[in-house]
């Protein structure tokens, strides 16, 4: 069924979520138009890793296959200490047909995205923000900033953590400090490195995330008291810094860490935007309405799976405020369970490198019951995995 009630859609932010959000309406029938604000496509970060839930999401507007070819899959991880003393091993949670985890290129996994948005030929405006919005009851009139006035049935705001279409709609919110950055770093794939591993030092911790067969790449959480800013020339020094306390592969792998240019240094927010995350008939989603610690691996797989869930109920023949209605209570609970453990698990990691961690906290367990959760359906029916890549 196509929805006669939304038949244009305005897609604020040119990012894996906007993308994502243009090839699913397009499926359904839906013309999108997306704004970008940088002028050239500038993918910030490393990589990222792939759960079984995002994939199954990205199934559904048909490109997890390309994504399985073009990363790396694997079941799970190994955990060491500090020194490279093995502890144990954890396969993560699967959903049938799917591996545990796929690690994949941010910059690859937007080319692939960006690739099928070209091909159904959705109109981009590079170098243009949305200057004002006009809700009209039944639809939203925009001004772009490249003089273009038009008028939209639905828009949505997939512009990220410190999204402008939120300011616009919602004001300034607050974002909660976790007291953690996270730093990222390329490699040449180790020989042999078949899974994910981490290390557990005495105040940060190191994993290594194969993402192709050629490349993996070094992710360190770190406690950054107070939000600290940091000279960009310095960054490989300040990384290879806070590896010191690090043997094994981590200090090896550190004396490799040369090119400031090649860190990627985040500090670590979250928020969560009280529902609902629209006004009138403009919606925010992924980032810009709930954002997460890295701990879960999950911020980009529930951003995914709202474009999901979006396109799914735009196929019946709501209006948009029922569209939007049905969307919260589809959505907010299951978001809100990642942004408030996602922070459990900072929280326990400070508390652990503080040595006043609790016998009683398993946060492996805790981790586990998550990803499960996370496993569970968000379509009456999903789309199977035509490609069977990974059994």
């Amino acid at each position: 069924m196509t929805n006669q009630k939304v038949k244009n859609v305005l897609i604020v932010g040119g990012g894996i979520i906007g993308l994502t959000a243009a090839i699913a309406l397009n499926k359904i029938g839906i013309q999108a138009e997306i704004v970008e604000k940088e002028m050239q496509w500038n993918v910030y970060g490393v990589g990222i890793i792939q759960p079984p839930n995002a994939l199954r999401a990205l199934n559904e507007i048909g490109v997890a296959e390309h994504c399985l070819k073009l990363g790396f899959s694997f079941p799970g991880f190994d955990y060491y200490d500090g020194q490279g003393n093995f502890l144990y091993r954890v396969d993560s949670p699967t959903i049938e047909g799917y591996p545990g985890v796929n690690g994949i290129s941010r910059k690859v996994l937007h080319q692939i995205l960006l690739n099928e948005v070209l091909q159904i030929g959705t109109k981009i405006y590079m170098g243009t923000t949305v200057t004002t919005t006009n809700d009209k009851g039944e639809g939203v009139a925009v001004q772009l900033s490249n003089g273009i006035y038009a008028n939209y049935d639905l828009v949505i705001g997939a512009d990220g953590a410190n999204s402008q279409i939120r300011k616009i709609m919602f004001g300034n919110i607050t974002q909660k400090y976790s007291e953690q950055g996270v730093w990222r770093y390329t490699f040449k794939r180790l020989k042999g490195l078949d899974r994910g591993l981490f290390y557990y030092g005495k105040s940060a911790k190191a994993g290594l995330v194969p993402m192709s067969e050629e490349k993996m790449y070094l992710l360190v959480t770190t406690h950054e008291p107070n939000n600290p800013k940091f000279s960009k020339d310095q960054l490989h020094l300040l990384l290879r810094e806070r590896l010191s306390g690090f043997g094994g592969i981590i200090a090896q792998l550190a004396k490799e860490i040369t090119n400031p240019t090649q860190v990627v240094y985040r500090p670590i927010f979250s928020h969560l935007l009280p529902s609902p995350w629209y006004k009138g008939n403009v919606l925010l989603i992924g980032d810009a309405a709930h954002g997460s610690a890295p701990h879960l691996g999950q911020g980009a797989s529930i951003a995914i799976e709202d474009v999901i869930v979006l396109a799914d109920i735009l196929k019946e023949d709501h209006n948009v405020q029922e569209s939007l209605e049905i969307f919260m209570k589809k959505r907010f609970d299951r978001c809100r369970m990642i942004v408030e453990n996602s922070d459990q698990l900072v929280e326990w990691e400070l508390l652990s490198w503080y040595g006043s961690l609790s016998k009683d906290v398993n946060v492996g367990k805790y981790v586990k019951e998550t990803l499960e959760k996370m496993n569970e359906p968000i379509l009456e029916q999903h789309t199977e995995l035509k490609g069977k890549l990974y059994l």
